[in-house]
């Protein structure tokens, strides 16, 4: 049987193989920062200056292209296990199932969390440059805890991803029910369901963004809740890793 180190440096060397995974991690960082320099450069000082406008929050408006592309990530990194035969392959070289699961899931987090909250810090620092009297700084009440819980909030969306892929077995699948319920349902519950929609993983997690959260879930909390839907997908995944044939 492959030591733990072996395995994770097997998953390693095949995720840089995978071209759309790689792509959607870079994704991640260049698009949110992009994004956030142009908003902040052209209409982010007249936000800003509008009366009880969230600024915290506002820097981080970008964080809402690059949960796409972090769940694209995700859900890339593992469906090539389902291409061509992969999966019986890596199982006939690893056969503990959980060993597979927990290193290739390790190996995911651990690059989502690095590119997150690089991510974070970069979005909002870049973007403050152009805010003026309204920049904020490090020592602001909430930025560090934004900073930080944004690059979070980025690798938790890549792990729900993940582990929904494996059950699933698609990455088209995932990213079908994914990216609508992100960019279109969420709002819509949001607007119709009142305090349910605040638990739903992506408006949860966002909670750690605004400088005082509202509602029932304050900003860790939300961002646990988050935790809690990437966990039960990912236990999803590892149950039926486990139960179905290669």
């Amino acid at each position: 049987m492959p030591s733990t180190t072996a395995v994770m440096r097997s998953e390693w060397i095949k995720l840089r193989s995978v071209r759309a995974g790689t792509g959607s991690l870079v994704a991640v960082f260049v698009a949110t920062v992009a994004v956030g320099v142009l908003t902040a450069a052209t209409i982010g000082q007249d936000e800003a200056g509008d009366e009880g406008a969230d600024l915290l929050f506002g820097a981080f408006s970008a964080l809402s292209f690059g949960q796409i592309a972090a769940v694209a990530f995700g859900a890339t990194a593992v469906s090539s296990e389902y291409l061509n035969g992969a999966l019986r392959v890596s199982l006939a070289a690893v056969p503990d199932r959980t060993l597979f699961y927990t290193a290739k899931m390790t190996v995911v987090g651990g690059l989502a969390v690095a590119v997150g909250l690089l991510t974070s810090f970069v979005t909002f620092f870049s973007g403050q440059v152009f805010m003026g009297r309204h920049a904020l700084g490090l020592g602001d009440p909430g930025v560090l805890r934004a900073c930080a819980g944004g690059g979070l909030y980025l690798a938790l969306m890549a792990l729900f991803a993940a582990g929904l892929t494996v059950v699933l077995r698609s990455a088209v699948a995932t990213l079908s029910l994914l990216i609508p319920f992100i960019l279109i349902v969420s709002f819509i519950i949001g607007d119709m369901a009142g305090t349910v929609a605040e638990f739903l993983p992506d408006k949860a997690g966002q909670q750690v963004l605004h400088q005082d959260p509202v509602g029932t879930l304050g900003a860790w909390s939300g961002l646990a809740v988050t935790a809690a839907w990437a966990a039960a997908a990912l236990l999803a995944g590892w149950w039926a890793l486990r139960r179905r044939d290669a």
